[in-house]
This record gives structure tokens, sequence and C-alpha cells, in this order.
């Protein structure tokens, strides 16, 4: 396909059509309109709606559907959504002809969908027919929707606007055939034209196996992911609508974060671990295993070079790069006397029950008679963990604590002292540090702390490691 780039634009980013036309559509990196991939997310919020919202958890279509097949609100949900989407389309298409063949489109999804979903509620009356077995399908089938309505209006916009977009659906709507993510990709760009078209592509694919059940919201950087390596694509491009900046600028202001820059697919993982959005760890496997650079960059802010993330790169001397962390993490403690020297068993016993639950691991810690897991989940899924882990140790001790983690990460931190003064640093704002991880790596350190001091752990931290510095434009400039 010659040389060319995959690029993918994210959920707010696409909520803005204009600056995604004139910032990111309109400025390629090359000379070239063309020779590049578009991999559109759904518009903000509508997967919420679609399934369940990622913070809070409130029911969308899917959750309320899954509730039982007693429980028809999920066609009021369905309602609502469509109301939203026809909205959506009302502000992208002043023009009556273009904006009745968009509602059309996804129309025709949503009315195939409900209908799908009222014949399975309906068979799984019977007692032969079981709704849970089917809950992974249709969880599959709803969240194609989203990305389907974005991909098919972003493509009809552009031609409108005079240039050769094509919308690619991989979402496998309506297909007879099921076959593997890699094989779907080739089959679909087999007869593409790069040099000519622009394709726009849901971030949702269709396949054998099922993308959500391995990656679940993370499913379209999957699919970006694997576009790059199946096309042979020089780089990875996605277009958020904030830079990769040494910290949330939300937390401690514009004026003090600093765009990284360029960074390794080592901090990019870190920073997943800890909820960042920055690219799903197994996404960025096959870029990093094909020597693919990846580059993100702010819709919002096209002159800037963005952040440049590739294997090999390490700052020139040892720097902090990015202060992060997670709010609501639950410590799980598990003491038990009879531990010592049993460390192995007992800490798979443990990591199967939570595995169970599908709950998520940032960190853990161990001594001779304790073990402490950090999870990423909600209250009520601790609940149900530890009550397990009573039942499978009946004379442990079992403890649990939510907590928040700040952790300072970068491509290499092996600075004399840099532990001791980021300890320093949360002393002098009267910060317990409840427990600390730093591995021989020395990629990223880790401090649980009490949640209510999250915010100001950030900020000192930033303060002390980053702010000090004077970067400028990027603690390390992209090219």
């Amino acid at each position: 396909m010659g040389f060319h780039s995959v690029e993918k634009i994210g959920g707010t980013s696409m909520s803005n059509y204009a600056a995604v036309r004139d910032n990111v559509i309109k400025r390629p990196a090359r000379d070239s309109l063309y020779q590049r991939i578009f991999v559109v997310s759904a518009y903000s919020g509508i997967t919420d709606q679609l399934l369940e919202h990622k913070k809070t958890g409130n029911p969308g279509v899917f959750a309320s559907f899954a509730n039982g097949v007693q429980d028809d609100s999920w066609q009021d949900l369905l309602g609502e959504l469509k109301a939203r989407m026809f909205a959506i389309n009302s502000e992208l298409f002043p023009e009556p002809q273009l904006l009745a063949s968009a509602n059309q489109f996804i129309g025709c999804r949503l009315e195939e969908a409900e209908r799908c979903l009222a014949d399975l509620k309906k068979l799984c009356q019977h007692g032969h027919f079981a709704l849970e077995v089917h809950l992974a399908t249709v969880r599959e089938m709803l969240a194609s929707i989203g990305e389907a309505h974005s991909a098919w209006n972003t493509a009809k916009l552009l031609q409108r606007d005079g240039i050769n977009a094509c919308f690619m659906d991989l979402t496998g709507w309506k297909t007879s055939r099921h076959m593997p993510l890699d094989e779907r990709i080739a089959a679909a760009f087999e007869t593409l034209d790069l040099s000519t078209q622009l394709p726009i592509v849901t971030g949702y694919a269709h396949t054998d196996d099922g993308l959500m059940s391995s990656f679940d919201r993370g499913y379209s950087e999957m699919t970006f992911s694997r576009l790059a390596v199946i096309t042979g694509a020089e780089e990875a491009v996605i277009h958020k609508e904030f830079h990769l900046s040494s910290a949330d600028p939300r937390v401690v202001g514009d004026q003090n974060a600093v765009p990284i820059g360029r960074t390794n697919y080592d901090v990019a993982d870190q920073l997943a671990n800890l909820g960042m959005e920055a690219i799903h760890p197994k996404a960025a496997k096959g870029l990093r295993q094909n020597h693919i650079r990846l580059r993100v960059k702010n819709t919002f802010e096209p002159e800037h070079s963005g952040t440049l993330i590739t294997s090999d790169y390490v700052s020139d001397t040892p720097c902090v790069e990015i202060i992060a962390g997670c709010r609501g993490v639950f410590a799980i403690e598990l003491f038990d006397q009879d531990m010592a020297g049993n460390y192995t068993q007992c800490d798979t016993a443990i990591l199967d029950v939570i595995q169970r639950f599908r709950a998520h691991v940032v960190s853990k810690d161990i001594n001779a008679n304790t073990i402490t897991h950090y999870l990423s989940t909600n209250l009520k899924t601790v609940k149900r963990i530890c009550r397990v882990l009573e039942e499978t140790f009946p004379e442990a001790e079992i403890n649990q604590q939510e907590v928040a983690i700040v952790s300072a990460i970068g491509s290499d931190m092996q600075v004399p002292g840099l532990l001791a003064k980021t300890v320093g640093a949360l002393a002098e704002k009267n910060i317990s540090v409840l427990a600390m991880h730093q591995s021989m790596r020395q990629v990223d350190m880790q401090f649980v702390i009490n949640e209510e001091h999250w915010e100001d752990a950030i900020k000192s931290l930033h303060q002390c490691l980053v702010e000090v510095h004077n970067h400028g434009r990027a603690i390390c400039m992209a090219v």
C-alpha cells in the first residue's frame, strides 16, 4: 500500500466535525491528502448510552436488557438513544436530503437491533433458553452501532466537502461469515486504492471470537492497531481532545502541564495500567513488535507535533515525564499466619477469585504473611470478592480500604535520591504514604495514599519533579 498512516479519532474530537475536518483531515503530515486510514470512535457519550456509563456504571441499553427477561426499560433507553442520534444528525446535516439519508441509515440499524432484542427476550421466556448465554453477542451488536453511526456520517460529510472519503464498515452487520480480525481487515482493504480514497473505518470490528470479550471498551484501539500492522503503516496516530501531558491539566492547571513530546511503549503500558487513556497494552504490543511508531496529537492544537511513542526511546537525561494516578482504588489485604512459606499457592487462589469477578489489579504488595491487592473496580465487586476470600481462607483476616494511587513515570528515572525527594514532597504536604512500590526497571514509582489527598499529591509531585525544569512546549519535542 505504500507509505501511509493509520489514524484514530477519539469520541470527544468526533463530536466536533469542523475541527476534525480542518485540523486533522485537511492537515496531513505529508503533501497528499490521501495515503491515510482513519478509524473513528462513536460520538462522545453514545457508547455509554448503548452499554453502560464507563465511569458511573449507570445502565445503558445493554445493561438494562441484561437485567432479565421481565425488564423492558431497555426499550425506553433505546428510544432516548435514537432521539439523541437524530439530534446529532440534525446538527451535522443542514441539507434535508443528506439528513434524511443519515437518519435512515442509523434508524434502520436501531430498528433491527430492537427487533433482535425483543425476539431474544421472547425466546428466553421459555425455560430451554438462557439469556446469559447470548449477552456477549448482544453487547457486541449494540457496541457496533455507535461507530457505524459516526463513520457513516463522517464519510458522507467529507464527500459533501469535496474529499473522496469512503465508509468502511467492519461491524459485520447482517454478515453470514465469521472470521478473525486480521482476515476481516485484509478482505476489506484488498481492493482499496489509498492514493485516491480516504477510508473512514468503524472502530468496532466483528470477529469470530468477539473483540469485546478480550478488550471490552478498548476494542477500537485493537482495530486501530491491527489495521496499522496488517496494512504495513509507517506511523499510527491517535487524535484526542488533549495532549499526552506531564499531568492532568484539570488538576495541575493548563499553565503548568506540558506535553511529554517523546516517550516509549513501556511508559504507555504504565499509564494504561493506571487507567489513563493512552493505548491499550495489547494494542500497543502489535505496534511495538512491528516497529510502528505511535503519535498522540491534540485535535485542537494541530500545529503541535504531539507526543511520539517508540520502542527504543530513552530520555537524554534521567527524569520524570509524567505524574499520573487513579482514585477509587480498593485495597484488599489478606493476613494469614499460615501463608509464610506458602505464598505462591495463596496468591494463585486470591488471583483466581479476582479474575472471576473481572477486577483490574493496579498493583500489589506482599510480606511474609500478608498479600494486598489494589483493585480498580466498584465497591459491590469488592464485597463479592471479600466474601469468597473469607470462604476460601476461613482463618485469614481480610480487610478492605478505599485508597488512591499516585505514580511518577518516566522512560529513565535512575536518578540518585529521586525516591527520597518524592517522599519528601509528599511529607511537606502532610500526606502519609500507606504503601509504595518501585521496580528495578526504573520506569515508575507508585505511592498508595488516602483518597482525599489524591489531588494535592498530584500537584505536589508535579511541582517538585516536573515544573522545576521549565520544559517549555514539551519535555522533549517530537519530530
